[in-house]
């Protein structure tokens, strides 16, 4: 969409007896950037805070009435997992994204999909590169994940093989289809996975929040953060309180398992605990004595 058909749009506004959010209509059509060409955009969204708790009044009917106002009740179905109230929202968004992010993405398969066919379209020459200061090092601990930055030198020389290799593969993209008369579904197989893609996401807020919980935890990959935080960002501005109580009792919370239980009941006994007699394995402790603040 260009920003001339953005502008356009948004200066067609609909009139609705539906209720909307201020703050959403502000950010409709809008690109958010991220990384260095893509974006996430509002394309649609049903539903507000309010949704749930009415979804939630007709379920629980008098049951609710303990529940003074609309806060105090999302918090609850929050900290007890009460789920379906929160899916009668839902956000589509048109992401632009590389393709090795999409393909994590895509493991989520509690959402409505479209993505960009190269079969029909042509590629635009755009794929990513990081930025020198997220290059790093292999991480010893964590196989899928990465240590300490590469040193400026090292970090020029992988940049300068990223972006030579992605060129010749676009330029033999480019050759196959104008030289040999390649079907583009043929042509598209020698791209790198570093290739942006574009797709309509369609979620419910339940399952959006699950995502989020998973790819804006600060063990996920940074280029899918990039695109969780930019969600986030949506997220605020559209449902506001179920944001607040999603915060407070799953992104800053910590589940603790019944052994993990067991231990800090007997630390606040005053009893002394050690690995060896806890019941966890030494990495179930270190995570416990990590979420408690202490040292390992």
């Amino acid at each position: 969409m260009s920003s001339e058909e953005i502008a356009e749009a948004r200066s067609n506004p609909q009139l609705t007896l539906r209720p909307t959010v201020p703050a959403m209509e502000a950010l409709l059509y809008t690109p958010i950037p991220c990384l260095d060409h893509g974006f996430v955009r509002v394309v649609d969204y049903m539903g507000d805070d309010g949704a749930v708790v009415q979804s939630a009044r007709v379920s629980y009917g008098k049951g609710t009435k303990k529940l003074s106002d609309d806060r105090g009740l999302i918090r609850y179905l929050m900290r007890h997992r009460h789920t379906t109230p929160f899916e009668m929202c839902e956000l589509k968004l048109h992401v632009k994204l590389p393709i090795f992010v999409a393909r994590q993405w895509i493991r989520h398969r509690t959402a409505n999909v479209n993505e960009i066919s190269a079969r029909y379209s042509i590629l635009d020459r755009e794929f990513y590169l990081p930025r020198p200061e997220d290059l790093a090092v292999q991480s010893k601990d964590n196989k899928q994940g990465r240590a300490q930055p590469l040193s400026p030198e090292q970090a020029a020389k992988v940049l300068h093989i990223l972006k030579r290799d992605a060129e010749n593969c676009y330029q033999s993209y480019e050759e196959l289809m104008q030289d040999h008369d390649l079907a583009r579904e043929l042509a598209r197989v020698n791209l790198p996975v570093s290739w942006y893609t574009q797709w309509y996401w369609k979620v419910d807020l339940h399952n959006l929040l699950h995502f989020l919980s998973l790819r804006i935890d600060r063990h996920a990959q940074y280029e899918i953060r990039v695109y969780g935080d930019a969600i986030a960002s949506v997220m605020r501005a559209w449902v506001p309180l179920c944001w607040e109580a999603f915060e407070d009792f799953r992104l800053g919370a910590v589940h603790l398992s019944a052994p993990a239980l067991k231990v800090v009941q007997r630390m606040l006994r005053g009893e002394p605990v050690v690995q060896a007699d806890s019941g966890l394995s030494k990495r179930e402790w270190e995570e416990l004595m990590e979420s408690l603040g202490q040292s390992r």
